[in-house]
């Protein structure tokens, strides 16, 4: 076996290992926060290991991972969030966590499917996937308030301007969360796309 065969087998085995075991990680963080009693979080953080999880699901090849650095940085402020001490910290999080589920799907269109984008698209799509995301997340909370009586959006304590206020920064910080991403992404689309570690057999154009 030559050289560079070997390192190409090497490779995408090291990288499925690798995201394996943060996929590990993100399910021990679900479970954790569960037992915490923050199952908002815990649920939040069991989709981002779903989706993580879509590609070897779907394509049937254990090896179809996402790059471990991609799947690391979304995973980060998950795993931050649980040992967040300052609610600001924690909020954070939250931002950055939000804005990971749309690199993470970015990413995945670009290795695993026929959709290509160029990197000014990409900031873009990654911008305004966060947003919706955020959207998302906001509707989710006020449909816990309303069914199970907690205060993630709707406190009785505090005025409907302050929750409005509050909730509209919330969105403004995820958009510039997302426009983060969006030039992280730009940034791999330039760097590491048509690299080694997706197995041939499971690429668009192989």
């Amino acid at each position: 076996m030559s050289r560079d065969v070997t390192q190409l087998v090497r490779d995408r085995r090291v990288n499925a290992l690798a995201a394996w075991c943060i996929v590990v990680m993100l399910a021990a963080v679900s479970v954790t926060s569960a037992v915490q009693g923050d199952l908002l979080w815990a649920g939040f953080a069991a989709v981002v290991a779903a989706l993580a999880l879509l590609p070897p699901v779907l394509l049937l090849n254990r090896y179809a991972m996402l790059p471990w650095e991609v799947l690391l940085l979304a995973a980060l402020p998950v795993v931050g969030r649980v040992f967040a001490t300052l609610s600001v910290t924690g909020n954070l999080a939250t931002y950055l966590s939000v804005a990971a589920i749309a690199l993470i799907l970015a990413v995945e269109l670009q290795l695993f499917t026929p959709v290509r984008m160029t990197p000014r698209f990409a900031v873009v799509f990654v911008a305004i996937t966060t947003m919706a995301a955020a959207g998302v997340w906001a509707v989710v909370r006020w449909v816990v308030d309303q069914f199970l009586g907690t205060t993630f959006i709707l406190d009785p304590t505090v005025s409907e301007h302050v929750i409005e206020e509050a909730l509209m920064w919330e969105f403004v910080a995820s958009t510039i969360a997302g426009v983060g991403a969006g030039v992280v992404f730009a940034y791999y689309v330039r760097q590491q796309v048509g690299t080694n570690r997706v197995p041939e057999e499971v690429r668009p154009d192989a």
